[in-house]
């Protein structure tokens, strides 16, 4: 336990610094002086920043997996998907989760730099992509959602407006987060209706 706490310190640190300096500005001196341990003890748990910033990731892949785990308690697909919109949407206004955030916009940037950070946010796009997908084909299973829609292509175009509304968030934009989730609780009513080639399709064949 008491290892653990010392790792969760030098990360509290690294997560504060980073949020303040971004990645190449901080050096691990400087999370060293924040978490005021020694240089020693420090590099007992990292081998130097770029594991810390994979410990970030993971670390939030943690607590996003936890998020999703909200899902599992809904009634039906359509009801976890609206449950997985409130769940994020509650996040982007914990003013909390401000540090980790700002962390997270740096961290897509640096993913274009090192590959370890790029498989790392790979991986955490992959678990809420994968839980939107199953739900999606649950729903249009149940003719909830018109099977002509790619639940993968859904998908991600519900991770792309979460990111976006990330970026506005930690840019300080004033951005009104419940008339958001009503547009997009009206975009999830509009899974269930077919495109108009597939309805004049289907009016031919009859």
């Amino acid at each position: 336990m008491r290892r653990e706490s010392r790792r969760e310190q030098i990360l509290d640190a690294a997560l504060e610094c980073f949020s303040e300096n971004g990645f190449h500005q901080t050096g691990v001196a400087d999370i060293v002086r924040r978490s005021g341990m020694s240089h020693g003890a420090v590099y007992v748990y990292f081998k130097g920043k770029d594991d810390i910033i994979e410990a970030l990731a993971d670390d939030r892949h943690q607590s996003e997996a936890n998020l999703n785990a909200v899902v599992r308690g809904a009634k039906g697909p359509i009801e976890g998907l609206h449950a997985l919109v409130r769940t994020y949407a509650g996040w982007l206004v914990d003013p909390a989760g401000a540090p980790r955030r700002r962390v997270g916009v740096n961290g897509w940037a640096e993913a274009l730099r090192s590959e370890r950070v790029h498989a790392r946010v790979i991986e955490g796009i992959r678990i809420p992509r994968s839980m939107i997908v199953g739900l999606v084909e649950r729903a249009q299973k149940m003719n909830l959602v018109s099977r002509d829609l790619s639940a993968d292509a859904v998908a991600r175009s519900f991770i792309a407006l979460f990111q976006g509304f990330v970026l506005q968030v930690t840019w300080g934009e004033d951005i009104d987060v419940d008339a958001c989730v009503a547009v997009v609780d009206r975009m999830l009513l509009g899974l269930g209706q077919p495109n108009r080639r597939t309805r004049s399709r289907q009016k031919e064949k009859t």
